[in-house]
């Protein structure tokens, strides 16, 4: 699901955070791919995938959002800032074909 696409965001509809990190992204003008794990077919479906994201985050992490960039796990919400804030995630977009200016 990850490597499929330039950018993939992990999320929950509800989630106050995953919306913060794909309107950063459609602020960059990135149109990510996005997995609401809460409306995924199957209630069941949506809880295995988040518990092997959860496997591949620091401990306590939040759960979501998870953001995979070119195939790659970049991280959680903070991860995320943190790039944007480093100046790191516009060139990481740009090097996974998500960004092309």
């Amino acid at each position: 699901m990850a490597s499929g696409n330039a950018v993939v965001v992990f999320g929950a509809s509800g989630c106050c955070m995953c919306h913060v990190v794909k309107r950063l992204l459609l602020g960059l003008g990135v149109g990510p791919t996005v997995y609401e794990l809460d409306q995924m077919a199957g209630a069941a479906g949506g809880r295995e995938i988040q518990a092997a994201l959860a496997q591949l985050l620091p401990p306590g992490q939040p759960p979501v959002p998870v953001v995979f960039v070119g195939g790659r796990l970049l991280g959680g919400v903070e991860k995320v800032m943190a790039c944007h804030i480093n100046g790191t995630l516009v060139p990481l977009l740009k090097q996974a074909g998500a960004l092309w200016l």
